[in-house]
């Protein structure tokens, strides 16, 4: 495979450290050959630079970036079906695929080597409908927050975060949902969280499905079911380290593919980008190895 290789840096991303990076990464790629190196500008633009770059033949895409610059890059990647290799500089506030894949902690010329020598790895990606997903896909209280802070403009930095989650793990009210596999189907309930998982992170901070791999070919369903607020707040917690399985109100499962139905179409996120659905009854599946 022809090795163009080529980087897209999200300036804003982590509150600006994509943009303050940006010079090193210039600099490191230009000593091994690399010049075409290209900024965002607005949101979401990553997808329309990736969608031309895969066009004009570059091979390897470098994301400097958070996992929804990721995200967007991937899927454009995906739905190209062309045979292309995705980099990860994590530089968002999260990280979360850079953590699946071991580059959280990797240096910027340890990234350059990478990106332009002939490491490969093949991992699973998951898709709801058109969209394709690298961490996780969620209903509910994440989906909630997410939509809190869009119509909170008046915080800004971390405070906003901070803000909004306080604020829906008060009032949030919860979602129907059902779910069936080939394995199990589970009666429709009152869910706090509902997220089916390719890799262990989610949301930045909470190790939301212990265990997923993202190279195993399968996803990781992980309920939590609603309770009373002071409930949520613990459980949640407990999410950050993973152990919340252990409560009663936190069920898991592990498939290939998920049917979800909810009362009405549904809004769901995948690795921080906000959708609405297509149908009340989407399914989620592993695209093994994509």
């Amino acid at each position: 495979m022809s090795n163009r290789v080529c980087v897209i840096v999200n300036p804003a991303a982590g509150r600006g450290r994509g943009r303050a990076m940006l010079p090193e990464i210039t600099a490191r790629f230009a000593e091994a050959g690399v010049a075409d190196i290209w900024s965002t500008m607005a949101k979401g633009s990553e997808n329309e630079i990736a969608t031309a770059a895969i066009h004009d033949g570059f091979r390897t895409i470098v994301v400097v970036g958070g996992d929804g610059t990721t995200t967007n890059v991937a899927n454009a990647i995906l739905h190209s079906g062309e045979d292309v290799r995705l980099a990860v500089m994590p530089a968002g506030t999260g990280n979360d695929f850079a953590k699946a894949v071991g580059t959280a902690k990797v240096d910027i010329p340890a990234i350059v080597r990478l990106s332009t020598g002939e490491s490969e790895r093949r991992v699973d990606v998951g898709r709801i409908e058109d969209n394709y997903f690298l961490n996780c896909c969620g209903f509910g209280f994440d989906v909630a927050v997410l939509e809190e802070i869009d119509r909170t403009r008046w915080l800004k930095g971390n405070s906003v975060y901070f803000y909004t989650a306080l604020t829906q793990l008060i009032g949030y009210r919860g979602i129907e949902a059902a779910l069936q596999s080939a394995n199990s189907s589970r009666a429709s309930a009152l869910h706090l969280l509902l997220v089916i998982a390719n890799s262990e992170y989610f949301g930045g901070m909470f190790r939301i499905a212990p265990g997923a791999a993202i190279d195993d070919g399968m996803l990781d369903a992980v309920c939590i079911v609603d309770m009373p607020v002071m409930r949520r707040a613990s459980v949640l917690a407990s999410a950050v380290k993973g152990t919340h399985l252990a409560h009663s109100e936190c069920t898991t499962e592990r498939a290939e593919s998920f049917e979800l139905s909810f009362p009405m179409v549904p809004s769901y996120e995948t690795d921080g980008e906000l959708h609405v659905a297509q149908t009340s009854n989407p399914r989620v599946s592993s695209c093994p190895s994509a």
